[in-house]
């Protein structure tokens, strides 16, 4: 034996605290376990020897002998080829609000990104790592939704943020009732020509949503709703300032514009600025998702934000619940006011 070896203390165990506190290992067990079979004289008792002693319970040891891990995985799907800085940063808040309503309920978040078909895994539960399982992240990696909507069906205790599937247990943001408050306050402004930007026909159903949403709202209202404005580009951001050149080059009469998303607004915005068109003056916007970003574009964006802590409670209620206490939720949201609307 080495002389470190010596000289290193030995680690307490709950043998020493079952011999300071005078009963047996198993009743210390239970005691710290918060069995109600220990009495509360004996519990103290227990608790006071482990103090004394420095004796540390292995939380996590405990948890897997009981079947549980005390750890929530969450997966981020990214585009195929990408890195996860290209994420959209809207899933990047969800994430944060996901991990903090995990340890809110003293789970320790075991997270992912995933992007390729070599990278992909799910099965957390059954390899006990993980209690349930969170999947956010873009609706455009086809191959990996399929994926981990097979692990659904076969593991169970997973939940999908963003999933382009009806039949998986979802979460999404209350996305017609966000377009309502869109319509709303572009009229509120002044606004009678109002178009919807976002393919409602994409993988993204939150935009169908978002679309049926203003259909219903520009009725309510008594204007004439249009077909929504469908743009090409290899982003977000390139759609939306593609988007406003297919109206302008087509003298398309807009005096409001609820964009499907914030990075397609962002975008827009850039654009309607290049050809002279005034925000919020000539036209006003409205994005959909609540981004930071969209605090400092020019000028700042006006956004239906879905509330972030109710989302992460929810998905992680969602993860965990058994098979029938899962139903699909939706997550209340609410207008962020800035200066792209009068």
């Amino acid at each position: 034996m080495s002389s470190s070896d010596k000289t290193r203390p030995r680690p307490v165990t709950s043998i020493d605290v079952a011999e300071r506190a005078g009963v047996s290992q198993s009743t210390v067990s239970r005691a710290l376990s918060g069995s109600e079979t220990i009495t509360e004289a004996t519990r103290r008792r227990v608790e006071l020897a482990a103090e004394e002693l420095g004796y540390q319970v292995n939380a996590r040891a405990a948890g897997l002998r009981r079947g549980e891990t005390g750890t929530i995985a969450i997966v981020v799907i990214g585009r195929d080829g990408q890195g996860p800085a290209a994420i959209n940063p809207f899933y990047y808040s969800l994430l944060g609000s996901t991990c903090a309503a995990a340890a809110e309920r003293g789970y320790e978040a075991l997270v992912s990104f995933q992007a390729q078909p070599e990278e992909f895994f799910g099965h957390y539960v059954a390899r006990r790592q993980a209690d349930g399982v969170v999947v956010i992240g873009t609706a455009t990696n086809q191959a990996a939704w399929d994926y981990f909507t097979a692990c659904a069906k076969t593991a169970g205790r997973m939940a999908f943020w963003g999933s382009p599937f009806d039949d998986s247990v979802w979460v999404r943001s209350d996305n017609r009732d966000g377009g309502r408050l869109a319509v709303e306050r572009l009229v509120q402004g002044g606004a009678q020509h109002i178009v919807f930007v976002g393919d409602p026909a994409s993988s993204q159903r939150q935009f169908r949503e978002r679309y049926e949403g203003y259909l219903a709202a520009m009725e309510a209202v008594g204007l004439k709703a249009g077909e929504a404005v469908v743009s090409s580009g290899a982003d977000r951001v390139s759609q939306g300032r593609n988007a406003i050149a297919q109206l302008a080059d087509a003298d398309a009469r807009f005096d409001g514009l609820f964009f499907a998303c914030d990075a397609m607004a962002l975008g827009a915005l850039e654009e309607l600025t290049a050809r002279g068109i005034a925000v919020p003056d000539d036209v006003g916007v409205i994005g959909f998702d609540g981004l930071g970003s969209g605090e400092f574009s020019a000028p700042p964006l006006t956004t239906v934000e879905p509330d972030f802590a109710r989302a992460g409670q929810l998905i992680v209620e969602t993860a965990l619940a058994s098979e029938g206490e899962r139903p699909a939720r939706r997550v209340p949201v609410h207008l962020i006011e800035r200066a792209s609307v009068r």
